[in-house]
């Protein structure tokens, strides 16, 4: 047995959400060690390539890298194996472009365009709340930031929105009944709507109960919740389809209309 961290990933072995495909290559891009869990993220390479086909192959995204024209979350990266993750931002200078990482209802990465503006901050979730050195209090959020001398207010499983240049909380929302939330785990990945009620299980996985904007509801763990704003506004750009899940037959009917458009 080999010594040490493992430094290749078969392509079967690659999250489903990934959708590379099993006959193109025998290896998968690792990710390297970051801010996001390895089965949560998305390589830096993958988004280039495959989803923004800004490159045809591995050797045209390594250049792309290589030029210090990738920006996440306001930081050049030139790891091409760099795992990024739910809610960080992607910018590109040479083509003025802003993209934030969102979820869609399949449980795939989105990358939905957004403006510069917008692109100045991120929503980060309140992981740990803690005590440091010197009595100095700090947060830890989803993404791996600590953040020292939070609003006394803020609790873990809140939401606090963070300026990418001063990595300074601009602003928070809390996690109460009523606020707008999109749920980043498990079989309701990617649906957005409001908290209804949460129920208590010490000692075990305290369960959200959510509604969306159509009136479907379902239930969650709590650590799944993701509050993206105060009330029905959400701090953050939606995707197109508003986080709203639809069947099957929903998904069949309306490919059928927008087939019977083009004809």
């Amino acid at each position: 047995m080999a010594r040490g961290p493992k430094k290749h990933m078969k392509r079967i072995a690659a999250p489903k959400h990934w959708m590379l495909d099993k006959l193109r290559g025998v290896f998968a891009p690792r990710p390297s060690p970051g801010p996001h869990k390895l089965r949560e993220c998305v390589p830096l390479l993958l988004l280039i390539r495959n989803r923004l086909k800004y490159a045809l192959n591995y050797q045209e995204a390594k250049v792309i890298c290589n030029s210090r024209s990738i920006k996440i979350d306001g930081k050049i990266r030139t790891d091409m194996t760099y795992p990024c993750g739910f809610q960080d931002v992607i910018s590109i200078d040479k083509t003025e472009e802003h993209f934030r990482l969102l979820h869609d209802t399949k449980g795939r990465y989105l990358l939905n365009r957004i403006t510069q503006q917008e692109a100045a901050y991120k929503l980060c979730r309140v992981k740990a709340l803690g005590m440091g050195a010197g009595a100095v209090p700090h947060i830890i959020t989803h993404d791996g930031r600590t953040i020292r001398y939070p609003d006394p207010l803020i609790k873990p499983n809140d939401t606090v929105k963070v300026n990418l240049a001063t990595n300074k909380i601009e602003d928070f929302a809390k996690f109460e009944v009523g606020n707008i939330c999109a749920i980043t785990a498990g079989h309701n990945i990617g649906r957005i709507g409001t908290i209804q009620h949460t129920e208590k299980h010490p000692g075990g996985h305290n369960i959200v109960h959510v509604k969306d904007k159509i009136g479907a509801t379902w239930a969650t763990r709590q650590q799944n919740v993701f509050v993206l704003g105060t009330g029905n506004t959400a701090a953050i750009s939606l995707p197109r389809n508003k986080g709203i899940k639809l069947s099957i037959i929903e998904e069949a009917s309306r490919r059928a209309q927008k087939a019977g458009k083009r004809d």
